[in-house]
């Protein structure tokens, strides 16, 4: 069991965590616990048949070792300080105090670093581009602890802190991880004309951040990032740039540097009327 988790990382756990820690307070417990440790044993192939006993066996051990307040529960941190590499724990914890809904917020705080859209923002930027994070979620964060996030996220990544990489790793070599690519859960080609319908609404409310019937700017931006991400695993920002002008130009029929509603249906092939 001690190699087991060799292949597990912040971004792994957490969505095995997610999974059963449905009310999001940090800890499972009770009948949650056996079925936490049953999903881990299958889904990280420890045993080629889960038994009752065995997993009553890796939860006693795990209980035993981090059950510290001896109340028959377990907190994610003190899972995870077992499971995972000390980088990955970190990443793991910031990445639940800082949650990104979508790939907007992402886009938003980016460009105010990587204005010439190299894909690329320095050290120093990236102190500054964490402290706006922490303060689109109303916390607060002392000078020391936003020097520590930034030292480790350098010290983690295996390379310059890209927005490439970010896109690509989703947070497995740098901490913002977005939730699933929100594009994913549709597929616009097997469904009927009704069903499309539907989901475009789906879509574009979940772009329209501002609610103003139109995507501009971060909006835009985000949404360019997700496509593209159903393509290519690599996106650079000369590509997100060069992609978001192609969308506009063929979508924004009035020219006025926004994609209204109307203009992003036809560009997907909808039949929409306001």
């Amino acid at each position: 069991m001690d190699n087991a988790f060799d292949n597990l990382d912040a971004v792994g756990f957490l969505q095995i965590w997610q999974h059963f820690d449905v009310d999001d307070n940090g800890y499972i417990e009770g009948k949650e616990l056996d079925d936490f440790f049953r999903h881990m044993m299958k889904k990280l192939g420890m045993s080629d048949e889960i038994t009752d006993d065995k997993v009553r066996r890796l939860k006693e051990r795990f209980m035993s070792a981090y059950d510290t307040t001896a109340d028959g529960r377990l907190q994610i941190q003190e899972l995870a300080t077992m499971m995972l590499p000390e980088e990955e724990n970190f990443l793991l914890l910031f990445r639940r105090e800082t949650p990104l809904d979508n790939s907007v917020e992402f886009m938003r705080i980016w460009r105010n670093y990587d204005a010439d859209s190299s894909g690329y923002i320095s050290a120093i930027e990236l102190k500054g581009f964490l402290q706006d994070l922490f303060l689109q979620h109303k916390k607060t964060i002392s000078p020391s602890k936003l020097e520590e996030y930034t030292d480790t996220l350098v010290t983690t990544s295996p390379s310059s802190f890209t927005l490439c990489l970010h896109l690509r790793a989703l947070g497995q070599e740098v901490i913002l991880a977005l939730k699933e690519n929100f594009l994913l859960k549709f597929d616009m080609n097997a469904c009927s004309q009704e069903d499309r319908k539907r989901d475009f609404e789906k879509i574009f409310a979940h772009y329209d951040v501002s609610k103003s019937g139109a995507l501009e700017g971060p909006e835009v931006d985000g949404f360019v990032k997700d496509m593209m991400e159903l393509v290519t695993p690599t996106i650079s920002g000369t590509d997100l740039d060069k992609f978001r002008k192609v969308l506009l130009g063929h979508c924004d029929m009035n020219g006025d540097g926004k994609i209204q509603k109307n203009e992003l249906a036809l560009c997907l092939g909808l039949k929409y009327s306001s």
